[in-house]
């Protein structure tokens, strides 16, 4: 029987951070003599001009690689200055959960972090590179903006239920071109039922009779108080998905396309 030495492979220049809001603990572990291991551990604030100063510390002592956990969002700060100048590593928190040993205190916890980082007991996370990022921050917004307009929609809808004002009842959409002129017409002070039916166009025009019935209600100056507030919202969302979102993506959208064309 042969006998093997079956010695876990390190990572000789290893840094770990935990990141809070206001600073992190960064744990440094390097080669020692002989066979040992020598570790330090320093705290810095997460201000632009102390996280330089870590990665002149990191550089100093020739670190390879720099683990951290996806905490929130006081990740990025670290991250995005620290990935040109290092193998930078986010790490799952979930997976880091289920290592057994790790400690309570703060200071620790980075020692602990750094140790399972070395004996490459991790895996990286994906964080995609910067023009990705770009894209993904527009169109998370983009959503964001949708999602508000469409909040702002449903208040509408709940309101003029609340004024007995029954048009989605008769109209599938409340927010089309004569949806819009009754609703204003109503915001203006106009009660008159029949007055409010006749501004349907085309295929409402069938509507008419029906459409009467919907507006007999009791719309007051409170209730057009707050309509004026929710279109105004609803308009304004839909104004900055347009201007800030939908034309910015088109054009970084380009380079990623099949074939990297332009849009068409």
């Amino acid at each position: 029987m042969e006998v093997e030495h079956d010695e876990q492979e390190i990572i000789q220049r290893v840094a770990a951070l935990d990141i809070g809001k206001a600073e992190l603990v960064c744990c440094v572990r390097v080669p020692g003599p002989g066979r040992r291991r020598m570790q330090e551990v320093r705290t810095f604030l997460t201000m632009t001009r102390s996280l330089l100063v870590l990665s002149d510390w990191l550089r100093s002592l020739g670190v390879t690689r720099v683990v951290m956990e996806a905490t929130s969002d006081y990740w990025r700060p670290p991250f995005y200055l620290l990935e040109d100048s290092f193998e930078t590593w986010l790490v799952n928190a979930g997976d880091v959960k289920h290592l057994p040993g790790r400690p309570k205190t703060d200071r620790l916890d980075a020692v602990w972090l750094c140790k399972v980082a070395e004996r490459q007991m991790l895996q990286p996370s994906f964080v995609p590179p910067p023009p990705i990022r770009v894209l993904r921050d527009l169109t998370r917004y983009r959503v964001d903006l949708v999602t508000a307009r469409t909040a702002e929609k449903q208040r509408v809808e709940k309101l003029l239920e609340d004024a007995q004002i029954k048009l989605s009842v008769v109209v599938s959409d409340i927010f089309g071109v004569s949806g819009r002129e009754m609703m204003a017409a109503l915001i203006a002070g106009e009660r008159d039922s029949r007055v409010l039916a006749e501004m349907a166009r085309g295929r409402m025009r069938s509507k008419t009779t029906r459409l009467v019935e919907a507006f007999i209600g009791r719309f007051s100056d409170h209730h057009g108080f707050l309509l004026t507030t929710m279109l105004a919202l609803a308009h304004r969302c839909a104004q900055r998905r347009h201007r800030r979102c939908a034309t910015p993506n088109r054009a970084r959208v380009g380079p990623f396309r099949v074939g990297g064309g332009p849009p068409g």
